[in-house]
């Protein structure tokens, strides 16, 4: 049953709830936003850096795979479960954003197999069609955050929302949360950051939480650290500077 125009105002004039598209889909904005500029900013005379911003490329496309597939296992099936018929329209857009990464690793090969001559046109194409697929992908994400979320809260209470999540979570291997973190903290405003890390600290097994930091540390700016740093009182973290 999908969700009315006024069921939605009702929802979001409620005050604020947890939500769980915000972070992440802050995280791949940013991802696709960067990957886009590299491709626009590339030299493809130079093998090296053709080499890498394309790797980049199907970095950003993995990612996206992996994105919808958490959607659909967890996001979905709950909503699903409450108000049947409200996840048509995205598990619709979410199987065409699967045929377009397809479609795009298939122009990243053609990219890099193509004569020197032909880069250059090729490296075009990539970038249009990748501009393209982030395109629809804005749109997408606004669709969820406002009429998937309005399902959600409409329909369960805050802990449990935040159980889906954590179930979510606990099944991304931790080579791929690695991977998504470098995204996802430091494209967060500071108190999204500092909330997201303090619960992260109070279920993740202390080696990972510190990997999680050093491998976001780098993308903050020295103000950006502090705040956290003095948020998490990272001071008494053996190791850690609170530059």
């Amino acid at each position: 049953m999908q969700i009315s125009t006024q069921e939605l105002q009702q929802v979001a004039a409620a005050g604020p709830r947890f939500d769980m598209y915000a972070g992440i889909h802050k995280a791949m904005r940013a991802l696709m936003a960067d990957t886009l500029l590299a491709v626009g900013r590339m030299d493809v005379e130079d093998a090296l850096e053709l080499a890498q911003v394309s790797q980049r490329v199907l970095e950003l496309l993995e990612a996206c795979r992996s994105h919808l597939q958490h959607e659909n296992d967890f996001l979905h099936t709950a909503i699903e479960a409450r108000a049947p018929g409200t996840t048509g329209r995205v598990a619709g857009e979410h199987a065409e954003h699967e045929a377009s990464i397809e479609r795009l690793a298939g122009q990243v090969a053609r990219l890099r197999a193509a004569p020197e001559a032909d880069r250059a046109h090729e490296a075009q194409r990539l970038y249009r069609a990748l501009a393209l697929f982030m395109a629809e992908n804005l749109e997408h994400m606004h669709y969820e955050e406002t009429v998937h979320n309005a399902a959600l809260w409409a329909h369960y209470p805050d802990e449990d929302l935040v159980a889906i999540h954590d179930a979510l979570v606990a099944s991304i291997p931790p080579q791929e949360m690695m991977a998504i973190a470098r995204w996802l903290v430091p494209f967060m405003n500071p108190q999204e950051r500092a909330m997201m890390l303090q619960d992260m600290r109070g279920k993740a097994p202390a080696p990972a939480f510190q990997a999680i930091l050093d491998t976001v540390q780098p993308h903050l700016d020295q103000r950006e650290w502090a705040k956290l740093a003095a948020a998490l009182a990272l001071a008494v973290v053996p190791g850690l500077a609170t530059a």
